[in-house]
């Protein structure tokens, strides 16, 4: 069989994708937007696919599996997607398991096992367990998107591995083909059935008649060398896991399989060992001079037996504090972490586990966390760390490609010492954290990629084959859980015997003699500086509308913030926004990540998507809601909003937009006008034809109805109203939605204020943000109206007067894209001043010398705080102003699914109510009727009015009508 690197150059693309049909395969797509979706993984690197499988049973896989080894075509299969080390990515076709072949079909109590499909998900599996009092032990930080079948190809860890195993010590049985087509039923600790799967008369075969037995002759005649190179320590992960055939070990292929990186089989399914969690949990959190100090401590700690015991430095804290709107947890006093876990029958074995914990410490400071809902606030620091340490401290971008290298333990504050020093020699930074139990660091460094003449592979390759020999000399592992892939095969023999690295290829020629399965992977590795994504990626600094001052005002450096963890795949539950059409449609091109993907590729040289106007950017981006949830929850910072706002704008320049651009891209000018006449514009709208051309002429869904006019605006009562004397002032900027729609909310505002002690000022009516210019990319007109209001609110912040917002996403506007689009030298520091003046009322309130907000005490709220208020502004004043008051809050996350205008627009009615149907409206149905249902934006309230009946309040109403004196 002919070597799948050259993938076959008399097949054609179309030859491929039908010979896949017709071998019964359903969904396979080989369209431009499917390869730069899948042309890269959670790694630095890209590799076009030829086509994308998401089979719909696991006959599928073999399907697919026949289709590639008679045409020579390279097969790479695919969970999340999340892989750091480029294990997910070919050049063949790349096989989503991801999509449809996510069930958990079988849950056995007694024996304590699950049955599972590849593409499940590891917290899907974990809730499957969880009503029988089981749970499935690796839990890596990707929990709640990675795939089990992800898991099993990397051998995954995770925090918990340090009390639960590694995937491979609670893998049970596999089913799965190998590469030569030979269908195996693997159960640990023997192998007992091979069945043979080339046609579909399918023969079986002992262990000892076919490749198990060849297996077993090869490990026969090289024991000595599986005894002493492999199964040194407990993360030794790179390479095969071939200490698993050893005689002793009851020669275990199940278990070798496991971490071999889709080089040798597809697993079709799984069984897995699950284990009985503790009733109690606790965390003790260590304070340490640095991180070192730290790793030091380590050793002695694992005595107490904890089920984890992770690392962290300050580095990555202080990169969380930079995040906008982020709550940061207190810890105890230091500049590096130890967070340990421990576990047990009572709450008060574990009081006194970690009494004991501290005794033994030696740190400078310590915490004891009992709160469930503190202890998760630290693991999110853990789990987000991958995305936060993707940035400096200085704000340049850290890659990965060394990442999660590990030691035995005993060596590993000596390992993070030399580790600090070979940085500093080559003159890089890095932010490290990791699984110091199990002796692994995870790291990402600033490599130069895009300097110089080679782009800075050079520089990487130097750094990375030092590290490789930094880690070797330790007796270390190159890769301690995510597997070696494209970033690391390449470093083997500093880890391997010329001896051991010819016995995996003997390995893989057994189980995929044609070199079809991942390719590039472990055996005949890939070069470790080629196809390096972001290296090749050219800068885009030019014409731009939007200055993109985080990335130094580089478009393509904005794009590359997406480092491919995946997080906005992930179920966020309360509290999360991102990515709100991903749990609606569970298509790639619907995630933040997918969409970045395609815009990479939109930059990237000799890819499938060629210009801001093509086809595969505005198909990716149709069914982002410009939610900015991403800018808060991404831990990277990736701002899909603004992106897609760019791309519209350069787009549509001076060319023929679409419909709505005119109508709802403008709906202040024409709020204007239709406050002229509101009465004869709402008759019009309320009617069956005006209704319909109005509908028409806004490109709004014929499902929607048409928000009413008020009869009289905010601004036309505040003119006729007496001035209130004395009183610090504030001044209330009024939105355009606020002023024509609710004028209701900002009298009641006025009122709050009032009754705060606060004299308000109104600005005049050209006061807009210019809020729907920017969702709909006319980003020039939003620049010339936003310009004149920050113009109109500066003397009032330069004399030190509070600006407060009424509309979350308004207000936004002037913490947020006012920076980026008037903002700087060019407009004089105004945009600066009126940002860090501009206040949400709670913030206001909150640090209103003597204010004490109206009694809430037994109102039900359930809170849905806009999109932008959880994301620019943050939502924790707000939280504790109501909680303090007495309120019992429930706090939604996910969106509304109206998002401006975006949700009313045809073609988005389906989904925008799906994403309600995410959170909103079933808690709606199940609130009380006397419950509150608190929902600043205007987006909210108008999306409960007319999906759920229910009338959505404002806070200021919600205080306003309870302050002293009110009926």
């Amino acid at each position: 069989m002919s070597s799948p690197s050259g993938t076959g150059p008399d097949l054609s693309d179309a030859d491929l994708l039908a010979a896949l049909r017709r071998a019964g395969v359903a969904d396979v797509d080989g369209s431009g937007l499917a390869r730069a979706l899948y042309s890269s993984d959670g790694s630095l690197y890209r590799v076009l696919p030829r086509a994308v499988v998401r089979p719909r049973h696991p006959d599928e896989l073999d399907a697919v599996l026949a289709v590639c080894r008679e045409l020579a075509v390279p097969l790479t299969a695919r969970g999340a997607g999340t892989s750091i080390a480029g294990n997910a990515v070919g050049p063949g076709v790349v096989v989503d398991t991801s999509r449809h072949l996510a069930r958990v079909r079988n849950i056995d109590p007694e024996a304590r096992t699950a049955t599972v499909d590849p593409g499940v998900v590891q917290a899907a599996l974990q809730a499957a367990a969880q009503p029988h009092g089981l749970r499935f032990g690796p839990d890596p930080s990707t929990h709640n998107r990675c795939t089990v079948g992800g898991m099993i190809g990397n051998n995954a860890c995770g925090s918990r591995a340090l009390g639960y195993g590694r995937t491979s010590d609670n893998v049970v049985g596999l089913d799965v083909t190998t590469g030569a087509g030979d269908r195996l039923t693997l159960t640990s600790p023997t192998a007992s059935v091979a069945t043979r799967a080339q046609d579909p008369a399918a023969t079986v075969a002992t262990g000892a008649a076919g490749v198990l037995g060849e297996l077993q002759r090869l490990v026969a005649g090289e024991l000595a060398l599986l005894r002493t190179e492999f199964g040194r320590f407990g993360r030794q992960v790179s390479g095969y896991s071939l200490e698993h055939l050893l005689p002793e070990r009851g020669f275990d292929v199940a278990k070798a399989l496991v971490g071999s990186e889709g080089t040798l089989v597809l697993v079709r399914g799984a069984t897995v060992r699950l284990v009985a969690d503790a009733p109690h949990r606790g965390l003790v959190v260590l304070g340490y001079p640095s991180m070192a100090d730290a790793a030091d401590a380590t050793p002695t700690l694992l005595r107490h037996r904890p089920t984890a015991c992770e690392g962290l430095d300050q580095r990555i804290v202080q990169r969380l504090r930079d995040v906008p709107a982020a709550v940061v947890p207190d810890l105890p006093r230091g500049e590096g972490w130890l967070i340990v876990e421990l576990t047990g029958a009572s709450a008060a074995e574990v009081a006194d586990a970690a009494q004991k914990v501290v005794a033994d410490a030696g740190a400078l400071d310590t915490l004891v966390v009992t709160d469930p809902a503190d202890a998760a606030a630290i693991w999110r620091i853990r789990e987000d760390g991958a995305g936060l340490a993707a940035r400096t401290s200085d704000g340049r971008p850290a890659h990965a490609g060394w990442e999660d290298a590990a030691v035995p333990v005993e060596h590993l504050g000596a390992y993070l010492r030399g580790f600090e020093a070979l940085l500093t020699e080559h003159g890089l930074q890095g932010v490290p954290y990791g699984h110091f139990g199990d002796g692994c660091v995870h790291v990402r460094i600033d490599f130069p990629f895009g300097r110089g003449e080679d782009r800075g592979r050079g520089a990487y390759r130097a750094f990375v084959t030092d590290a490789a020999a930094l880690v070797a000399r330790f007796g270390g592992s190159i890769s301690g859980e995510h597997g070696d892939g494209r970033a690391r095969s390449e470093l083997l023999p500093h880890m391997y015997s010329p001896e051991a690295l010819g016995l995996f290829e003997r390995v893989k020629g057994l189980f995929d003699p044609g070199d079809l399965l991942n390719p590039g992977v472990l055996v005949h590795p890939a070069r470790i500086d080629d196809d390096i994504r972001v290296a090749a990626a050219p800068r885009l600094t030019e014409g731009l509308a939007l200055a993109y001052r985080h990335d130094g005002g580089d478009f393509s450096a904005a794009v590359h913030r997406c480092t491919g963890v995946g997080k906005c795949r992930a179920d966020l539950g309360s509290g999360g926004v991102m990515c709100p059409s991903w749990p609606a449609t569970r298509e790639e091109k619907d995630t933040t990540r997918g969409r970045a993907r395609v815009l990479q590729e939109m930059l990237a040289p000799g890819g499938p998507v060629r210009d801001w106007r093509s086809p595969e950017v505005h198909a990716a981006l149709d069914l982002c809601l410009s939610c900015k949830g991403c800018s808060r929850d991404c831990p990277t910072g990736v701002d899909m909003a603004a992106y897609k706002a760019e791309v519209l704008h350069q787009s549509y320049r001076r060319r023929l937009r679409p419909r709505s651009h005119y109508t709802l891209g403008r709906l202040p000018r024409w709020a204007d006008l239709a406050a002229r006449a509101p009465r004869l514009v709402n008759a019009v709208m309320a009617s069956r034809l005006g209704g319909r051309l109005a509908r028409w002429g806004a490109g709004v869904d014929r499902r929607r109805s048409l928000p009413a006019f008020a009869e009289q605006t905010f601004r036309q009562r505040w003119h006729g109203r007496a001035p209130v004397e004395g009183g610090r002032p504030v001044a209330l900027w009024v939105d355009s939605f606020t002023d024509h729609f609710a004028p209701e909310v900002a009298e009641a505002t006025v009122a709050v204020l009032e009754a705060a002690g606060y004299r308000v000022l109104v600005p005049p009516a050209e006061a807009c943000c210019g809020l729907t210019w920017i969702t709909t990319g006319q980003l020039d007109a939003a620049r010339r109206t936003l310009g004149r209001t920050v113009e109109l609110l500066a003397p009032l912040a330069e004399a030190g007067i509070p600006v407060v917002g009424v509309e979350p996403s308004c207000t936004a506007v002037l913490r947020g894209e006012a920076l980026e689009l008037v903002g700087g030298p060019a407009g004089g520091g105004n945009a600066e001043r009126v940002a860090a003046a501009t206040r949400t009322l709670a913030e206001l309130l909150r640090e209103t010398p003597g204010f004490t907000p109206p009694s809430l005490a037994g109102v039900e709220v359930v809170a849905q705080p806009h999109c932008h208020h959880h994301a620019v502004l943050g939502w924790a004043a707000d939280e504790r102003l109501l909680r303090g008051a007495g309120a019992a809050v429930r706090r939604l996350g996910g969106c509304c699914g109206l998002a401006g205008n975006w949700g009313v627009e045809r073609g988005h009615h389906e989904v925008s109510v799906a994403i309600a149907e995410q959170q909103l409206l079933p808690a709606v149905r199940e609130a009380g009727p006397d419950a509150v249902v608190l929902a600043d934006g205007f987006s909210c309230r108008t999306q409960l009015d007319q999906l759920a009946g229910r009338r959505g309040v404002h806070l200021a109403e919600l205080l306003a009508e309870r302050l002293p004196g009110t009926s």
